[in-house]
């Protein structure tokens, strides 16, 4: 790949972060980039049409970014920081795993 590692997981995270603002803020019922009460997968249930499709689509993506560490903010309560931290380190580990199998394939296509 023509594209360093650090750059790429600065990408990767711009972009997660991004995509988790905009899509709660769309379908979710305020602007934020995590929820406060703890319903990770906005508009899944709404009966605005638009809304539900466009959950049901983006529901496959989201699962992968903020499915395992879900459970962070289940707390009432929790410390500003903790789950952004959280999140920025399962996405970096994420990114650096995609970067490698990128740059496998790549690697393979040259021979």
């Amino acid at each position: 790949m023509k594209i360093s590692r650090t750059k790429f997981v600065i990408l990767f995270l711009a972009s997660a972060f991004a995509f988790q603002f905009i899509s709660n803020s769309l379908l979710g019922p305020e602007v934020r980039l995590f929820p406060v009460n703890g319903e990770w997968f906005p508009g899944t249930g709404s009966q605005i049409a638009w809304k539900s499709i466009v959950a049901k689509i983006l529901y496959p993506i989201k699962f992968v970014l903020i499915g395992p560490l879900s459970f962070l903010c289940k707390d009432p309560d929790p410390a500003p920081p903790v789950p952004v931290f959280a999140f920025a380190l399962y996405w970096s580990a994420m990114a650096l795993v995609l970067y490698y199998l990128l740059s496998k394939i790549s690697t393979r296509k040259k021979i």
